[in-house]
């Protein structure tokens, strides 16, 4: 069984390109995943490769710093260089990509949560209503 689950933080901005035979969105990112019980606090940089539609969606809502959980499978490959030296590789190949905290596309990173402001209220769909306390939940 190959199978894995990391969550961690963007290290950059995604970077996307097409595969041009297939016209396939493919999306590359480094994820920064802590270590537990490190006496100094230190981390792995993973690198995660994701594909189609998800790919897309990472590119357009990821940015450097965002939280993220990526489960899929590991996959090791190597190459030649170009003075004859053999370099391995070890990537994620996500099947699934979900974002774990609110972000905006400016490159901040920063989480809406918590923040010294609250968030403007979004537009209410019609046939729903807006609650006015969060802490009443109506059911």
């Amino acid at each position: 069984m190959n199978a894995v689950i990391l969550i961690g933080r963007l290290t950059r901005d995604p970077e996307l390109r097409y595969i041009p035979q297939s016209e396939t969105a493919v999306a590359n990112f480094t994820l920064a995943v802590d270590r537990p019980m490190a006496k100094e606090k230190t981390a792995d940089f993973i690198r995660i490769v994701c594909f189609g539609k998800t790919a897309e969606l990472c590119e357009r809502f990821l940015t450097k710093g965002r939280q993220v959980a990526v489960q899929g499978r590991i996959q090791t490959g190597s190459y030649k260089t170009q003075s004859g030296e053999t370099r391995y590789t070890t990537e994620v190949y996500a099947d699934r990509v979900e974002f774990l905290d609110r972000g905006d596309r400016s490159g901040s990173g920063a989480s809406d949560f918590g923040g010294s402001e609250p968030k403007a209220p979004a537009d209410v769909p019609e046939g729903f209503q807006a609650l006015d306390d969060d802490d009443d939940i109506p059911f």
